[in-house]
């Protein structure tokens, strides 16, 4: 019913689904941002949606495409407009000043700070002001079987989700069984927690044809708790978490996956393109697309060096396909006259 397995390929058209449609039942009024398989040590969402501001989220692209870890976020939050000494310019990191100095070399490297030499020290300035881009992280959790043994085992990642309030919403992603009620509304979830049911028509013969929409069964509660809005720790763990969906993308499977394989190649499914394995004859998980598989032989070396129309080979061109789709989606949020269906 989905390609590359029940999990992995559900969670795959979950993403797909929600950059095209979210939020469920409603007008889009900002832009969005789609990830997967981010959280904190302590957690990990399957997909992770981010609500952005659209002037926020252009501004964003100034400082680039990839995204910027903690110590990065420290230096280009506070660089300054004019120049100064760096250990002057930023906050004290509560962290020896050096691997400061190295993040804002890192920094300078990728043009998101400007800086030069005074005798021995190293003078700061920013390019572009850091924007207030992000707006809300909804959280999901995909689950396409949901059964008793599975809700009774996700109930308490749920709770833990809600109570901890890094995410504004929580939802979980099913799959619809038909029945007149749906059984996840029977399952013992928090009732702070949204339920959204998945209708999949896997398109007969012809893949392409498939077909993904959603109904919401249950509509989530805010999470976010009162005193979120002042929390100097929630906003930092919650940009960090951002940044890394904003530089990832849910396209990034081919980072744990083997596109270098000469089997590997990309399938459409729907408005979807998928992994799928050529000596298999199907779509393939992401656990078993691996070097260690009896199937893997890597490309010829031969296919590496030829130029157009595939420049590096097959697997590069897979790789830079997915990440030119991603950046596409990404320009289409931030057009005013955003139409799903384009």
């Amino acid at each position: 019913m989905y390609p590359a397995g029940a999990e992995f390929g559900f969670e795959l058209l979950v993403c797909r689904w929600v950059e095209e449609s979210w939020p469920p039942n409603g007008s889009r009024s900002g832009a969005v941002v789609v990830a997967r398989q981010l959280g904190t040590a302590d957690r990990r969402w399957d997909t992770v949606v981010l609500e952005c501001d659209p002037a926020g989220l252009a501004a964003r692209a100034a400082f680039g495409s990839e995204e910027l870890d903690s110590d990065l976020l420290h230096v280009v939050r506070n660089a300054p407009a004019e120049w100064a000494w760096y250990r002057d310019a930023l906050p004290d990191p509560g962290y020896p000043w050096r691997y400061v100095r190295a993040a804002v070399h890192r920094a300078a490297d990728r043009g998101i700070v400007e800086t030069r030499r005074e005798g021995n020290r190293i003078l700061l300035r920013r390019v572009a002001p850091y924007p207030e881009w992000l707006r809300r992280i909804v959280a999901i959790e995909n689950k396409p079987d949901l059964d008793a043994a599975a809700a009774r085992a996700l109930s308490d990642q749920l709770r833990h989700d809600v109570d901890a309030g890094l995410a504004d919403e929580v939802w979980v992603a099913t799959a619809t069984t038909g029945n007149r009620v749906e059984p996840a509304l029977l399952e013992d979830l928090p009732v702070d927690v949204g339920i959204l049911a998945f209708e999949i028509d896997a398109g007969g013969d012809d893949p392409t044809a498939a077909a993904v929409d959603a109904s919401v069964e249950w509509y989530p509660s805010e999470v976010t708790p009162p005193e979120g809005g002042r929390d100097p720790e929630r906003r930092d763990r919650r940009l960090e978490l951002a940044e890394r969906a904003y530089g990832r993308g849910w396209r990034s499977y081919h980072d744990t996956m083997r596109p270098d394989c000469r089997s590997f190649e990309l399938r459409q499914f729907g408005r979807a393109l998928v992994p799928h394995c050529a000596a298999k004859g199907r779509s393939q998980t992401a656990a078993e697309c691996a070097g260690s598989c009896a199937e893997f032989e890597p490309e010829p070396p031969a296919w590496r060096t030829r130029g157009w129309p595939i420049e590096g080979g097959p697997g590069a061109g897979i790789k830079t396909l997915l990440r030119r789709r991603r950046e596409w989606v990404r320009s289409r949020e931030l057009d005013a006259e955003f139409d799903p269906d384009t």
